[in-house]
């Protein structure tokens, strides 16, 4: 990537952070006008989620995907294979490849929107400056507007510290050498899930630990039981309401020591611990204490309404200021934060956020659980429709699942949650539906083409209304 000298210039926009905030960002305030500077600590454009989480993770389901269905669900469509053999060599290189093409990418809009680009360390200084480290040397950055959008790294409990080694985090568990015989994995939420599919249909035997009574803790309890069903189909070992209490090495392999619901202690063995227990913000070397701007006990930045920091003209987005932590919120805060920055838009206004899991089946969800209706004591009606009787799902196999509908008794939509073939996808319609304040006569009254995986949607919002076709 070609890089251009920045010695004690000025920029009227600071981006620091490259990932789907960041860059995302800088695109906007370039489009609105403005001169933009981008600076990332790694060369490699996009940040954890193109580099170290998202897009590679992507790319090994999908490949995991296709062998387990040429190994399961071949045969039954009278289609036989022979000699089928896993190249996991190739699988990770066809992956490299993958980000290779997206970084790419990235590099084209970059000088498309005529973004400047640094490899460097920013730290913040006073009367808006920054101070950059770039090979050793400092320089220093004269801003007009600032925004933060360095992401977050993972999390892990006392006693997990990973080595990268034998107990890794999803950094290291998307670039292993080998498959490992025995996998385990701390916490069931997306990355443990997501990572577990992947090693599962390569013929890991994987044990999953979750402190919480259900994968998926934070979606709506009819994704997490169904969940729950189809990963144990898959072979996937749960220990659900149980707690990891040590860690030790016997003969080269893993001895993790739990306790199980009943309280029963238990020793699980495995190559690989994979400590998947979530992320926290990322504010290191910026040098936000200094200035005055306190974190949160998540190690948050605070902001204001119009996505400020206590330091007029210096915006923090994404991972950072805490919340969901997911790639599409990031990117909405950035575009948010430079329509801020260029007077375009007063103050930010949150949207309807899709949570997704791209396991076999899929699991999507925006607006609210059933158990926080109940939780709020908001009365709803609730739809319910089960993939199995749709033409698409018989045709292609793909069987397990359902689309859920919550709406209160006006009939306006509060949630939808979808577990299923292409559930990730469909996810985008609800979104929408939410955006808009849809409700379920309206969500009905479109056409849905047939056959289709969209018609579940439809479907559940007819059984809300207690008229379904198809039930």
């Amino acid at each position: 990537m070609e890089e251009q000298s920045c010695v004690d210039q000025k920029t009227q926009l600071l981006v620091i952070g490259s990932g789907p905030g960041g860059y995302v960002a800088a695109i906007r305030a370039a489009q609105l006008g403005k001169s933009v500077l981008l600076v990332d600590k790694s060369s490699k454009l996009g940040g954890c989620c193109l580099n170290e989480g998202c897009i590679p993770s992507k790319a090994l389901l999908e490949s995991s995907k296709l062998y387990s269905n040429i190994l399961s669900k071949a045969p039954k469509h009278g289609i036989s294979v022979t000699g089928v053999a896993l190249d996991f060599a190739q699988l990770m290189a066809r992956k490299e490849q993958v980000l290779d093409t997206n970084r790419k990418g990235l590099q084209f809009l970059m000088k498309k929107n005529q973004i400047q680009v640094v490899t460097g360390q920013a730290r913040l200084g006073r009367d808006r400056t920054a101070i950059l480290t770039v090979e050793e040397v400092e320089r220093t950055i004269h801003f007009e507007d600032c925004i933060l959008a360095t992401g977050s790294s993972p999390s892990f409990p006392p006693g997990f510290e990973p080595d990268g080694k034998q107990v890794i985090t999803s950094r290291e568990a998307l670039s292993l050498e080998n498959v490992p015989m025995r996998l385990l994995i701390l916490g069931a939420g997306v990355i443990g899930l997501e990572l577990g599919t992947v090693y599962a249909r390569l013929g890991a035997a994987v044990e999953i630990v979750e402190m919480k009574d259900r994968p998926l803790p934070e979606m709506d309890g009819d994704v997490s039981k169904e969940m729950t069903r189809c990963l144990k189909k898959q072979k996937l070992k749960l220990h659900l309401s149980s707690r990891a209490t040590g860690l030790s090495k016997e003969d080269g392999k893993l001895q993790l020591t739990m306790f199980d619901k009943k309280g029963k202690e238990l020793i699980l063995e495995g190559d690989l611990l994979l400590v998947a227990t979530g992320r926290k913000p990322y504010a290191a070397g910026l040098g936000l204490e200094e200035l005055g701007i306190e974190l949160t006990d998540q190690g948050a930045v605070q902001v204001n309404e119009r996505l400020e920091t206590a330091i007029p003209h210096v915006y923090a987005i994404g991972d950072l200021i805490g919340g969901a932590m997911l790639a599409h919120k990031a990117s909405e805060e950035g575009i948010q934060a430079a329509e801020i920055i260029c007077g375009t838009r007063a103050n930010f206004q949150a949207k309807p956020i899709p949570s997704v899991i791209y396991t076999s089946p899929e699991a999507a969800g925006i607006g609210k659980t059933e158990e926080q209706l109940l939780a709020d004591g908001i009365a709803y009606s609730k739809g319910h429709f089960p993939l199995r009787p749709l033409g698409r799902s018989l045709a292609s196999g793909e069987l397990d699942g359902f689309a859920k509908v919550l709406a209160d008794q006006q009939g306006k939509i509060l949630g939808i949650h979808l577990v299923g073939e292409r559930a990730t996808d469909l996810i985008g319609e609800a979104a929408l539906a939410l955006e808009h304040h849809l409700t379920l006569e309206q969500l009905e009254e479109a056409i849905h083409p047939h056959p289709s995986y969209s018609e579940s949607i439809k479907e559940a919002a007819l059984h809300a209304l207690g008229r379904a076709h198809h039930l």
